[in-house]
């Protein structure tokens, strides 16, 4: 396991980084080290986190760490890599949250050979249920990635996917939370207009998608046949997945996927 990790940027994703590694014990909080160009933001992080050393440049950061997390948009990476071009060190894992930056970019914006893993995380990592997928260059050791993959797990699930589906991927977890926030908001809608109080509702919504994503994951069963044990003969289940199969559920969230895809694959 790495015993100096360092996080540039720290955002919502950085944030919910740093705080997984922290509570998982993995790494200790002084072997934590933070970077911010807002120095102000990076002490905020450590305090609600737990742990964490803010340093005052990018380039203390890589002198200290032995995986740098980039936790900046994708806007900011041509600068921060840049910046690294001649301070980090050949042996050091550099890995970035950033969509649509690939393994040849992040190369070409370091100008050397590096250990270089892009990654693809989502927010729900901020309550330790992130779902992150993680892709190497051929530098990177089996060990590396192994360790990688457990500082990740700490705040979620992490899978290793080839490169070419990361946008697929972006697609599906990483914008996915947004068309799950807009299910939520329709179901507890329908439930308003029923004469439920509102609050109550969210409540419902919630929690019947929580569990239900829950009982996909424990159980291993398809989502196909959880559904049609819900859906009973002749019943209320089943009128109303009529509905929403007439409505086009299914094809306009695989085009929302799609879409996000596509996206990614022109930043």
């Amino acid at each position: 396991m790495f015993k100096r990790v360092g996080i540039c940027g720290t955002g919502n994703m950085g944030q919910a980084i740093a705080a997984g590694i922290i509570s998982s014990g993995l790494i200790r909080g002084d072997n934590l080290f933070l970077y911010n160009r807002h120095r102000e933001k990076a002490e905020q992080v450590a305090l609600s986190a737990g742990g964490g050393t803010v340093l005052s440049s990018l380039q203390a950061l890589a002198a200290q760490a032995e995986l740098i997390i980039l936790a900046v948009k994708p806007y900011a990476m041509p600068a921060v890599l840049a910046e690294l071009r001649n301070t980090v060190s050949e042996g050091t894992v550099v890995l970035s949250v950033a969509a649509g930056v690939t393994l040849q970019r992040m190369a070409e914006g370091l100008g050397k050979t590096c250990k270089l893993i892009r990654s693809m995380p989502n927010t729900p990592a901020l309550v330790g249920e992130g779902m992150t997928a993680l892709t190497a260059n051929a530098s990177v050791t089996e060990t590396e990635m192994e360790d990688v993959k457990t500082l990740f797990a700490s705040f979620g699930k992490a899978e290793v996917v080839e490169e070419a589906m990361m946008d697929a991927v972006c697609g599906l977890s990483g914008s996915g939370p947004a068309y799950v926030y807009l299910f939520i908001e329709a179901l507890a809608d329908g439930a308003v207009l029923e004469g439920m109080p509102r609050r109550q509702a969210y409540t419902f919504a919630a929690q019947t998608v929580l569990g239900a994503a829950k009982l996909v994951l424990e159980s291993q069963k398809h989502p196909g046949e959880l559904k049609d044990a819900v859906c009973s003969p002749g019943g209320t289940t089943i009128a109303a997945v009529k509905v929403l199969e007439e409505r086009g559920l299914r094809a306009a969230v695989m085009a929302a996927v799609e879409a996000s895809a596509e996206k990614n694959k022109k930043i």
